[in-house]
């Protein structure tokens, strides 16, 4: 094969380069026409979904992975409900609907079926909101880790329980606005020190897969999720995924605040082997945390009518705990700074 020299693309305002400026076989899943279109249109997600995003790549880079052998196992939640009105799918795979917290064990007893029926070949996906992940479904999920079923878990992260009105879980951010949650009081949001880190819990099971990613970076995520597919055992991957709806972003903006998660810190985007980091996503771009929480209302609170910072007590907090997120995975395995006043 012949060495090609790198090529060094100059763009403004976007970080994307064009599937059709990239070799066939380094460009996006999405963009191959012969794709399994896993979810496919005629679905109720709202305009902007995140969910509806990352579920599609999730299952279209897994089904490309496993050649079309894949079974989906799906929590209720936001996922399920919009994807299957009854009687209508919008789900062109094998796709089983759980109960809110038992995902993982209803997708353990599949793959374990598939291989007594000899039919190993066969691989397993299991997917849930933040809710039926963080919350409902942690101990059927510690139960999988631990057993090492042969099991991909998809945590599809939007920060609250979006389908029964928007309130607090157990991922939902500090000083984040929700139903449950308001912005009232001394200390209006979402409390600090609060919640649980769920890529972080899974590492301590010592799994062999877990990694972080968002659906503001394709390849990214495509890359994660067919690396997940080609190890056997119990894996997770935990990918954010904005809801305009609860967090008050414009549709539109979707892929912006997800890329300005990352860019800020307060979404470090990694993977694991065995428990310890292997890799870092690189931040090209590091911005504070302001201009993430700005283009969202569930975080107006903390602006005023300019977008003035109303509440720095709040923000700085934010920004340290930004900071500490791109210490805590380890900054010595990529080439961005760690915090954002050492990158300037």
């Amino acid at each position: 094969m012949t060495q090609q020299a790198p090529v060094k693309y100059y763009q403004v305002g976007s970080f994307a380069v064009g599937n059709r400026l990239l070799p066939s076989e380094l460009r996006t899943v999405q963009s191959d026409p012969a794709r399994a279109n896993s979810l496919t249109s005629g679905h109720r997600a709202c305009q902007g979904c995140g969910e509806a995003l990352a579920a599609r790549y999730v299952l279209d880079a897994a089904m490309r992975a496993t050649d079309g052998r894949l079974v989906a196992v799906n929590a209720t939640g936001c996922l399920e409900v919009f994807t299957t009105p009854y009687p209508e799918t919008s789900w062109r795979l094998p796709w089983l609907h759980s109960l809110f917290g038992n995902a993982p064990a209803v997708a353990a007893g599949v793959a374990a079926a598939l291989e007594t029926a000899g039919r190993g070949d066969v691989r397993v996906v299991a997917q849930a909101g933040d809710g039926g992940t963080v919350d409902i479904g942690m101990g059927c999920l510690s139960g999988m880790f631990e057993r090492g079923d042969d099991v991909l878990f998809v945590c599809y992260d939007n920060q609250a329980y979006m389908n029964t009105g928007v309130q607090r879980s157990g991922a939902t951010p500090p000083a984040a606005r929700t139903a449950t949650t308001e912005a009232i009081g001394p200390s209006p949001g979402n409390p600090f020190g609060q919640g649980k880190d769920v890529p972080a819990i899974a590492m301590a099971h010592r799994i062999p897969y877990v990694a972080t990613a968002t659906v503001a970076d394709l390849h990214d995520l495509e890359r994660k999720v067919e690396r997940a597919m080609a190890w056997h055992g119990a894996r997770y991957l935990h990918v954010l995924a904005p809801c305009p709806l609860g967090w008050g972003s414009e549709p539109a903006d979707t892929v912006r605040v997800a890329r300005l998660a990352h860019e800020s810190g307060l979404f470090p985007v990694y993977e694991a082997v065995q428990g310890e980091v292997t890799d870092v996503l690189p931040v090209r771009r590091k911005v504070r945390v302001e201009e993430y929480l700005r283009l969202q209302r569930r975080f107006r609170h903390l602006f005023d009518e300019t977008g003035a910072v109303r509440e720095p007590e709040t923000v700085a907090a934010l920004q340290r705990m930004a900071d500490q997120a791109v210490r805590r995975v380890g900054s010595g395995r990529t080439t961005h700074r760690t915090t954002y006043e050492e990158s300037r």
